[in-house]
């Protein structure tokens, strides 16, 4: 490339060594695949807070327990947490009478629920952690392959190496392009998930409270 060649991001993209391509398309598929993810993981999460909430209405509201839980057993979206695990103690209650069987029974669909909830976050923590590395990586071989051009140029100046250092620079700046939104997005699911958990497990204390007091009034 000469200083009077087209120094656009595409020309810069298409004029890239090998190598530095390769770099960029594995950024860029690493940034669709986390944007995927972020959309999904987005939904995921605002249907289980409002599935949440009308669950939590529902229930504090005074409602018959055997009521609710035929309403859970009919609720098979995956959005229903709070229903899944209040079903899973309430099912067990009823078959054993034991309080502890219960709680176990919703510790058990609330840690498969979380697992759920805890998908593919640790790619978005690994693509907003090295990306910026792999686009490090594919700026500093692209600087290299710029001045080993220089080698066989007689007036070597700034304005010869210019466009190579700059078509290094675009790895870089894809690279952060790929980890910024992930690193975004990873700490705001992972708030968000955070806060469920912290709902769900104060749901199964309040509940393994009322089964309590109900076997006691008994």
């Amino acid at each position: 490339m000469t200083p009077t060649q087209d120094l656009s991001f595409l020309s810069l993209v298409l004029n890239a060594s090998l190598l530095v391509q390769l770099v960029m398309l594995l950024l860029l598929a690493m940034s669709v695949a986390s944007w995927t993810i972020i959309f999904k993981k987005t939904a995921i999460l605002r249907g289980v807070r409002r599935d949440t909430e009308r669950f939590e209405r529902d229930f504090w509201s005074g409602g018959d327990l055997n009521t609710l839980l035929d309403a859970a057993q009919r609720n098979t979206r995956s959005d229903a947490v709070l229903e899944h695990i209040f079903e899973a103690g309430m099912q067990e209650f009823m078959k054993v009478r034991e309080i502890d069987a219960a709680r176990r029974a919703m510790k058990a669909t609330y840690q498969r629920e979380m697992d759920m909830l805890e998908a593919n976050l640790p790619f978005l923590a690994s693509v907003g952690s090295v990306s910026p590395y792999i686009g490090l990586f594919g700026t500093v071989w692209g600087i290299m392959h710029a001045f080993r051009g220089l080698a066989n140029v007689q007036n070597a100046t700034l304005a010869a190496v210019a466009p190579g250092i700059a078509e290094a620079l675009v790895a870089t700046a894809i690279g952060l392009f790929a980890a910024i939104p992930a690193v975004v997005a990873y700490n705001r699911a992972a708030t968000d998930v955070d806060r469920l958990a912290i709902r769900f497990e104060t749901f199964i204390e309040e509940f393994t409270n009322i089964l309590q007091r109900q076997t006691a009034g008994k």
